[in-house]
């Protein structure tokens, strides 16, 4: 048992999220489960309280300001902090558009929820981070969108490398990642990019290497660093980091 952390995850109610939310509270932390449904996070929430785990639902839709700031006062009226954010929730519209042929809508939506979501929900909560003695904020991200990935045409996951709208939010991501580190860099609070790996999911129409599961499992040890732990880099699956 480890000292007990307040953690957010959005779009936790299945998934990675759900299965990040699951290890983190086996781990004794306190798991304030996020999801834009009602329904599907009270049943998710109650699943893992039902274990004996202290989960809890709070209803925030990354692409509503108003459930965003309901629920940064609901964690700072409840538990005064927040010592780690999950930014989990993303979404996928690329299929069945090629590039060439993506509605501006569609990229859009994409962006709403994998890019602007995530400043919102971060700019929201940094004031419950920083009242965190060792706050940690991970964005899960996605091999997809680095540099790295989009000149390589050799690698295994080539065939991927034209999901416009999902590859170019998460190279987005990793950019929002390393300005927040860079910014937050003298406060403290660690701010890094997160790979679950290629997990089956709803997302890919589990299509992925490994589950859900073992994706949670890999968040939750990347948001739970030692003291001296990273900020500002590409956290792998694997141990170590990817390259940007």
């Amino acid at each position: 048992m480890t000292d007990n952390k307040i953690v957010l995850i959005t779009g936790a109610n299945k998934g990675i999220g759900f299965a990040t939310a699951r290890e983190l509270a086996r781990a004794g932390h306190t798991v304030l489960l996020g999801a834009r449904d009602d329904g599907r996070g009270t049943t998710a929430a109650d699943e893992l309280a039902g274990q004996g785990l202290d989960v809890r639902f709070v209803h925030l839709d990354v692409t509503d300001p108003e459930t965003i700031a309901a629920a940064a006062r609901f964690i700072s009226g409840t538990y005064e902090r927040l010592d780690i954010l999950v930014n989990n929730a993303g979404i996928s519209r690329d299929r069945p558009h090629p590039p060439a042929e993506m509605p501006a809508a569609a990229l859009r939506e994409v962006y709403e929820t994998n890019v602007f979501g995530v400043v919102a929900v971060t700019n929201a909560m940094l004031p419950l981070l920083r009242r965190s003695p060792d706050a940690v904020i991970g964005n899960v991200s996605s091999g997809l969108g680095t540099v790295a990935f989009l000149t390589d045409p050799d690698s295994p996951l080539w065939q991927y490398a034209n999901l416009l709208a999902y590859n170019s939010s998460k190279a987005a991501l990793n950019a929002i990642t390393l300005i927040y580190a860079n910014t937050l860099r003298e406060t403290g609070i660690k701010v890094n990019a997160l790979s679950p790996g290629f997990c089956a999911t709803d997302l890919n129409g589990h299509t992925g290497h490994i589950s859900a599961e073992e994706g949670g499992a890999h968040i939750a040890r990347q948001v739970t660093l030692p003291d001296d732990g990273p900020t500002g880099v590409f956290l792998s699956e694997n141990g170590g980091t990817y390259p940007w």
